[in-house]
């Protein structure tokens, strides 16, 4: 996850310097452009965080990243297999360089490095072992977390869960993943199913089997908090290595550890409580 929710920024000032024309546009056309914006800025009546943010970006690179996820989620067997090692190789990679930069002794890498790669490892033991529908669940499941706490963080904002670690993460952001997480649960258990077997109950076979609808919430809350606890362990790195994001490698979003550091978590509980057989 990258830490989406979190305090407005100021409004910027003007991208365009008052200087000699540029591309053949005089500069008094370009002042005057620059002005309009501005205005439009001021009168518009958005959130200052739509305004500013780099949700545009962070948007094509998501539909980029969906699309391939989905292909290899077509394709399955195989190159399925191949594809999410590819990325948890990916993932060790990025979590050596940030182990690297935040250790201050040989022994504090060393050690770290290992628990990095026994950690990303795991993970992809129980990703790969999982069944369609449960690796589906999993994946979207966090995506969701991802998705409501990015805009409930940012549309209400609020007190900070841990600010000395990740300032950006708020209650109304966890809050946001609970329902998020919940929400899916709920479509999942028709998704997958095609009915409600019986009134009052949801059909969570592909985690639990016949479930008391009142369980989703706290299915959803434990997603949502292990989500959460990812994201805080990666953010506590990247503050001891100095670094905002793991890499550069996806427009947006930083480096695919920034994406998946969520889902890490998730998928080993997962994996271990609902089943998973790599071998």
């Amino acid at each position: 996850m990258v830490d989406a929710d979190g305090p407005e920024a100021p409004e910027p000032q003007s991208s365009v310097p008052d200087a000699p024309a540029t591309h053949g546009e005089p500069a008094m056309a370009l002042r005057r452009r620059d002005r309009f914006r501005n205005r439009a800025r001021k009168y518009v009546h958005l959130p200052l965080w739509m305004k500013t943010s780099d949700l545009p970006v962070r948007t094509a690179s998501a539909v980029v990243m969906v699309a391939v996820a989905t292909l290899q989620l077509y394709l399955g067997g195989p190159a399925l297999k191949a594809f999410l090692w590819l990325v948890a190789a990916i993932c060790f990679f990025e979590l050596l360089r940030l182990v690297g930069r935040a250790a201050e002794t040989l022994p504090t890498k060393v050690a770290g490095m290992a628990a990095g790669a026994a950690y990303i490892a795991l993970a992809g033991l129980m990703l790969t072992g999982m069944n369609a529908r449960l690796l589906i669940a999993v994946i979207v499941a966090v995506a969701f977390v991802d998705i409501f706490a990015y805009f409930f963080g940012r549309t209400i904002g609020g007190p900070k869960i841990a600010p000395r670690i990740s300032p950006s993460k708020t209650w109304a952001g966890l809050l946001g993943g609970v329902v998020g997480a919940t929400l899916w649960l709920y479509i999942a258990s028709t998704l997958f199913t095609g009915r409600h077997a019986n009134p009052g109950k949801i059909d969570l076979s592909v985690f639990f089997g016949d479930t008391p609808a009142v369980v989703l919430p706290i299915v959803g809350a434990a997603i949502a908090v292990l989500a959460q606890a990812g994201d805080f362990f990666e953010s506590w790195l990247k503050r001891r290595a100095n670094m905002k994001d793991s890499s550069t490698l996806i427009p947006g979003h930083g480096g695919v550890f920034d994406r998946v550091d969520g889902l890490l978590p998730v998928s080993i509980v997962a994996g271990l409580l609902f089943g998973s057989s790599p071998w």
